[in-house]
């Protein structure tokens, strides 16, 4: 009796398109997901979907895998003109996606929600499976219709809002998931120009800033240098910050965009910023005590993604209109 008969080298090659393009909470999980197909079917193609504003256009290539770019579908929270014109921008969007999938030879549609999701969703419908993840506690639009129309539907916890929704976490990429800070700590410190030894307290506000976080914490620059604490905070590639050094206290090193987050996180001692899905899951992994402050506006995610580690004991929620300068010390 002979062994199991390996697969034929003729056998077809999967083709993943993955739909979560817009800011880093949507893309990450995306791209970590590919990195996850890749690993299980060396064989396999993985073609993101994106925008031209979004910071896909940027990660995902960046990353080795094809991008492939289509109209995008803000939808409006509220009844507005946008609304209006929502009709013909998700036809045009649809017509694009479809023309890629059947060019592309997609297999698969794994969707993360955001801009592209929508019109992912609705080109595969009828087509191909569709794959939905929900990152955050609370789903939203573009992943609330999609789950409708999905053969799978996974959320990173309980209560997304999706309902059939099975549970299985949030994909981190591995550079983050196997991350040994206390290793990496002083080349890490080099990296980014910081004391080998102060306290250091990480600050950013999402892939874009936040304007309510640069202002609170580089108004403290002088007495976090007083209390000997060094900084290193990512304000955003179109904000700017201006911080006086004071002589013989510890760096405050102001970045617009942090690539390589897995040197960040070992070079700090703590992290200040605002709560998306991967945030919370990345500072949780690394096991890095935070202050998080959740975004003001949407539908109130955020705060929710940080409540089960602050419950736990793990960081402390600061509402956004309660952030002057003097929390920050």
């Amino acid at each position: 009796m002979t062994g199991a008969t390996p697969p034929s080298h003729t056998e077809h090659s999967p083709c993943v398109v993955v739909a979560g393009g817009g800011t880093a909470g949507h893309i990450e999980p995306a791209l970590a997901l590919a990195d996850a197909v890749c690993k299980l079917r060396p064989d396999a193609r993985v073609v993101a979907l994106g925008t031209e504003r979004g910071l896909e256009k940027k990660l995902v290539p960046e990353r080795g895998y094809q991008l492939e770019l289509i109209p995008p579908v803000p939808l409006p929270r509220k009844p507005n003109l946008d609304l209006l014109r929502l009709p013909l921008k998700v036809r045009s969007a649809v017509k694009a996606t479809r023309a890629v999938l059947d060019r592309v030879g997609a297999d698969v549609v794994v969707g993360f929600g955001g801009y592209v999701a929508l019109p992912a969703y609705l080109a595969a419908r009828g087509r191909l499976p569709i794959v939905v993840h929900e990152s955050n506690a609370r789903a939203g639009v573009a992943n609330k219709i999609g789950a409708r129309m999905a053969d799978r539907v996974v959320a990173a916890v309980p209560g997304s809002g999706l309902g059939v929704a099975e549970v299985l976490g949030i994909p981190l990429r591995t550079t983050i998931a196997e991350l040994d800070r206390a290793a990496l700590r002083a080349e890490a410190r080099r990296f980014f120009g910081l004391d080998p030894d102060a306290p250091t307290l990480l600050v950013f506000g999402g892939s874009q800033g936040a304007r309510s976080i640069n202002t609170a914490v580089s108004a403290s620059a002088g007495e976090l240098a007083a209390a000997g604490i060094g900084v290193l905070h990512a304000h955003g590639p179109k904000n700017t910050i201006a911080v006086q050094a004071v002589p013989g206290a510890p760096s405050y090193v102001a970045v617009p965009y942090i690539e390589r987050m897995d040197l960040a996180y070992a070079a700090a001692d703590a992290v200040l910023g605002r709560c998306g899905a991967i945030t919370v899951a990345e500072v949780s992994a690394v096991g890095l005590p935070a202050v998080f402050v959740p975004l003001p506006h949407g539908n109130g995610e955020q705060a929710f993604n940080a409540k089960p580690v602050a419950d736990a004991g793990g960081a402390v929620i600061v509402p956004d209109a309660e952030l002057p300068a003097a929390r920050c010390t």
